[in-house]
């Protein structure tokens, strides 16, 4: 168990956060002045491609 000391750890719950995270998606898509998201996705997801 490599992460043993992690579970245990939160087993008494987290630090207080914002749980804010911008993601690299978001980012490309506030900069480059996209209107959605799903623009920005680097390998989406179709009916006809369900893989990388």
């Amino acid at each position: 168990d490599d992460f043993k000391w992690y579970l245990d750890l939160r087993k008494y719950g987290s630090v207080p956060h914002s749980g804010f995270g911008l993601g690299i998606e978001r980012l490309v898509s506030w900069i480059c002045g996209l209107p959605h998201i799903r623009e920005t996705i680097p390998f989406p997801r179709t009916l006809t491609r369900l893989e990388p």
